[in-house]
């Protein structure tokens, strides 16, 4: 019998909604608690590694994110005006058997998740939040009605309310700079993420999220998020210091709608993740830049090893959530801080930094499985 009969995840992201599955699909009551009115239909793309395949695996939803999705193996390093500098085998973190990455479009895996969520037998209520918890599982919600669960977990995100609620004082961190994304079509020649160090913007690059779209983005000094006031001109202008498939991007930008601006922030919490039987996972737990596209996959781990806990366990003790930090602390944490350091090195402009190294040493890491 697993250690919980049911559990209220509050927020359907990534980290909530792949818990969910695993802990439905186990025979485990789950009630997800989700703020926005529907599943989201916003956002540009995402770049998935293969640990983060992994689980997706394991969730029993590769066949539709690798249809949805735009499946590559190899990085390439492109001079600002478009020239070719190399072209890099990417690692396999989730095994010779997945790609080394798939760049897929947010709403798209957001809307497989959901299906899978579905299927599985939880139930989502969305439009709902909670309003007040205490440690022992009881809960008030937003629509006024209270309930007792086994389990309260926080999966609600980098400006979490249920850290709040918890009474954990730790804000997301800006690190200094801005990211520009735009959603858009995918030239015939885009196969991969390319990527271009130097010329205006600290980094510019692009992905491929499917068939015929992809994002692009453009990263430099974080600015007031409100101080541009034209965003396709802004990107645009930025845009202009880059050559080769940048020029068809560039007539791209016409729509502000297609971009998003956000500042890169990080977030860790200090072990434990938990407050008696209220724990917090992913984004609400730990967050980072992504100049290591590990974000999700952190977040879908969290998910994993949770649920492989939860349900092998016979009750749910201190033990258990030691366990579970002692799992994901010290994987995530080394996750976070190489990603600020990498951030932080184009910032100091520090030309002698081992970026191949550390990038080495963490690709070694997420390889193994938590």
């Amino acid at each position: 019998m697993p250690a919980i009969e049911n559990v209220l995840i509050v927020g359907g992201g990534t980290a909530g909604s792949a818990l969910a599955i695993l802990l439905a699909r186990a025979g485990v009551g789950v009630d997800v608690a989700e703020i926005e009115p529907a599943p989201t239909t916003l956002g540009s793309g995402i770049t998935l590694q293969g640990n983060a395949l992994r689980v997706l695996r394991d969730l029993g939803v590769w066949e539709q994110v690798s249809a949805a999705g735009f499946a590559f193996d190899l990085l390439g390093l492109r001079t600002p005006d478009g020239g070719l500098l190399a072209e890099i085998p990417d690692a396999r973190m989730g095994g010779p058997d997945l790609p080394a990455t798939l760049g897929m479009n947010r709403p798209a895996l957001a809307a497989v998740l959901a299906a899978a969520v579905r299927e599985a037998g939880a139930r989502v209520r969305y439009g709902l939040t909670v309003d007040a918890l205490a440690t022992d599982g009881r809960v008030r919600l937003s629509d006024g009605t209270s309930a007792e669960y086994d389990l309260v977990v926080g999966a609600d995100g980098i400006r979490s309310h249920v850290r709040g609620l918890l009474g954990i004082d730790v804000a997301p961190e800006p690190n200094g700079m801005g990211i520009w994304r735009v959603h858009t079509r995918r030239p015939k020649q885009v196969e991969r993420t390319d990527l271009v160090y130097g010329g205006p913007c600290f980094i510019a690059g692009y992905c491929p999220t499917s068939q015929d779209t992809m994002y692009a983005y453009l990263v430099e000094k974080a600015r007031p998020r409100d101080a541009v006031g034209d965003k396709c001109a802004h990107m645009r202008a930025l845009a202009e210091g880059y050559g080769g498939v940048w020029d068809e991007i560039r007539a791209d930008i016409t729509d502000p709608d297609r971009i998003n601006y956000t500042w890169f922030e990080s977030l860790l919490l200090d072990r434990p993740w938990n407050r008696g039987r209220v724990v917090l996972i992913g984004d609400a737990a730990h967050a980072c830049p992504p100049t290591l596209a590990q974000g999700v996959a952190q977040c879908l781990e969290d998910a994993a090893v949770l649920a492989e806990l939860l349900l092998a366990a016979d009750r749910l003790d201190q033990d258990l959530f030691d366990t579970f930090m002692d799992r994901r602390h010290a994987r995530v944490r080394a996750v976070v801080e190489a990603s600020v350091r990498l951030a932080r090195w184009q910032l100091d402009g520090v030309r002698d930094a081992d970026v191949p190294g550390l990038m080495g040493r963490i690709a070694a890491m997420v390889t193994e499985r938590p």
